[in-house]
């Protein structure tokens, strides 16, 4: 049985490597497995930290144990990481049989292909500043249009053709309020034939009240506003406060950091 499990492993990552695969990404494929399988015991809470292993630091996760180092960079085989969750043996593998959860084969051999490709740890992305990227050359005076133009090429695509009038202000408007455009504002919009004028409507469109209905309904949904209980009870409920901040900041357009820290930290900031 060990034979077999490790041999599966073996397998899956010479696949992998045959295939010309990039390297495994530490925080989106690594991190995950170790984040959803390991940290409940092997976290940052000290008080439930098994065998005095911690794997959520880099400090922690490259310590070395009593039993030898939790990870060897290029070489799994000699990692007490890898050795524990490809143990044959379930009283000795990890995660252990009462924790309820398993690693899958592939699960495993992204940890193995990872530690044997050098076990390059990254910081958590929230940590990590953003660095912006290098325009692709491509013929469009918007930066995110330059990616799309420039991602169509690589599929061997073209750009659809230009919508009609009509179509292009349905859109628009549906897009930014939710709304579709009544007929005076379709007939304006056909009669104007300035160079500016899909610009005017966007304008529009954005000073409009509902665009902030529009927008903030995305917030809504995740956190699964409701004005009423809905099926069983219609008893006074006080969360609407909060669905009329969220519209009425983004008709006023707070600034994205402001909006995310005043959400996450509003009522333990000062003032």
């Amino acid at each position: 049985m060990p034979s077999i499990l490790f041999a599966a492993v073996l397998l899956l990552s010479g696949a992998v490597a045959l295939s010309g695969a990039p390297p495994v990404d530490f925080n989106r494929e690594v991190r995950p497995i170790l984040s959803d399988n390991c940290f409940q015991c092997h976290g940052p809470d000290e008080k439930h930290r098994m065998a005095g292993v911690r794997l959520d630091t880099k400090e922690g996760a490259f310590a070395q144990t009593k039993r030898g180092a939790l990870i060897v960079p290029g070489k799994a085989g000699n990692s007490l990481l890898f050795q524990r969750i490809n143990h044959a043996e379930k009283g000795r593998r990890m995660p252990p049989p009462t924790a309820d959860r398993n690693l899958n084969e592939k699960q495993i051999a992204t940890v193995q292909r990872w530690i044997d490709e050098g076990a390059a740890w990254q910081t958590h992305w929230a940590f990590t500043a953003p660095q912006r990227p290098e325009l692709p050359a491509v013929g469009a005076a918007n930066p995110i249009d330059k990616f799309i133009l420039a991602r169509l090429a690589k599929e061997g695509l073209s750009p659809a053709p230009e919508a009609d009038r009509r179509s292009l202000l349905r859109r628009l408007s549906l897009d930014l309020t939710g709304l579709p455009p009544v007929r005076q504002e379709l007939e304006a919009f056909l009669a104007d034939k300035s160079p500016d004028a899909y610009e005017k409507q966007v304008d529009r469109l954005l000073a409009s009240p509902h665009y902030g209905e529009r927008m903030a309904m995305d917030w809504l949904d995740v956190a699964r506003y409701s004005d009423s209980h809905g099926y069983h009870i219609d008893s006074h409920r006080d969360m609407w406060p909060w669905r009329d901040w969220l519209i009425k900041a983004f008709n006023g357009n707070l600034s994205y950091d402001k909006f995310t820290l005043l959400q996450l930290a509003g009522d333990m900031l000062p003032g």
